[in-house]
């Protein structure tokens, strides 16, 4: 087992700088809005965007990162999650050419679709799998952690790696996508697992990401602090899709390079800009060891 100290150590230095090495575009312009706005369709008050038409207010229409996604994706919401609190909206505003929410249950039919569930079932299998077919063997990470170059996010580091390391390599093997829809819940890990329990939700095969210590300030009593936001888990998964089927665009990377102009180079960053002003926001008027949200366990 890793030590609970050099972990706590570790993830203490992240936290300084949270989003260092990831490319979100400078949103200043979120800090110069005073007040709230009405919708422009439904005319409801609301800060920078709609959280129930998922537009953005009059005053940032065309000024707001645009993100291109590889495929669909769909965010089934649980009907007492807080729209206002939720990050799912982040998503379908920063991404609306590709991401549509429902409310469940309230879902589409998904038996003609090619889609994966993200979510981690006893059956579920690992983006690997997903993309390479392969089932490496996988040993718990202790003490050592994957050579990280400059400008690599850090908090996406795994938390288990294969013996070899060789599933980590960019091998070349596929360059087409393997789904055309992913699909993700939003809700509580308990409200979670009653949606997963719908016929139309559970026979969808499901894949899980890798662990990933979460920067979201909302606290869910009990939970480990890899239990994700929506807008983090759905980050996560994009990149570590992409970087197993395209590799990740470093001259001086040896782990998932590729010198092709589709490698990953931050095409999903920008799903975080409002994620990343609102918790630079909250850090300016508390402190991060205050907030129970890092309070929780890492291991």
């Amino acid at each position: 087992m890793s030590n609970p100290k050099s972990e706590q150590s570790r993830q203490s230095y992240i936290d300084q700088k949270p989003f260092e090495g990831i490319k979100i575009d400078d949103n200043s312009i979120l800090d110069s809005l005073e007040g709230r706005h009405p919708c422009p369709k439904c005319g409801k008050s609301r800060k920078f965007y709609c959280y129930s038409c998922y537009v953005p207010i009059q005053e940032l229409q065309g000024k707001l990162p645009k993100v291109i996604l590889p495929f669909k994706i769909d965010i089934i919401k649980h009907k007492r999650e807080i729209d206002g609190k939720s990050t799912a909206g982040h998503a379908a505003v920063l991404a609306p050419d590709h991401v549509t929410i429902y409310t469940y249950p309230d879902i589409p039919d998904y038996n003609e679709e090619n889609a994966v569930l993200i979510f981690p079932s006893q059956s579920a299998i690992s983006v690997n799998q997903l993309v390479n077919g392969s089932n490496p063997e996988l040993e718990e990470l202790q003490d050592e952690i994957l050579d990280v170059p400059k400008g690599y996010h850090r908090s996406t580091l795994m938390k288990t790696i294969p013996k070899s390391k060789q599933e980590y390599r960019f091998s070349g093997k596929t360059t087409k996508l393997p789904i055309t829809k992913a699909i993700f819940i939003d809700s509580t890990w308990n409200q979670s697992k009653g949606i997963y329990k719908d016929e139309k939700i559970g026979k969808i095969p499901c894949v899980v990401i890798q662990n990933r210590i979460s920067q979201f300030w909302r606290h869910q009593k009990g939970s480990p602090r890899w239990y994700l936001s929506t807008i983090e888990a759905i980050h996560q998964f994009l990149i570590e899709t992409h970087l197993h089927i395209w590799g990740r665009g470093l001259s001086h990377l040896n782990l998932l390079y590729n010198t092709s102009g589709e490698a990953y180079n931050g095409q999903y960053d920008n799903l975080l800009f409002f994620f990343q002003h609102m918790y630079e926001l909250i850090h300016k008027y508390y402190q991060h060891e205050d907030l129970y949200a890092y309070k929780r366990r890492l291991i």
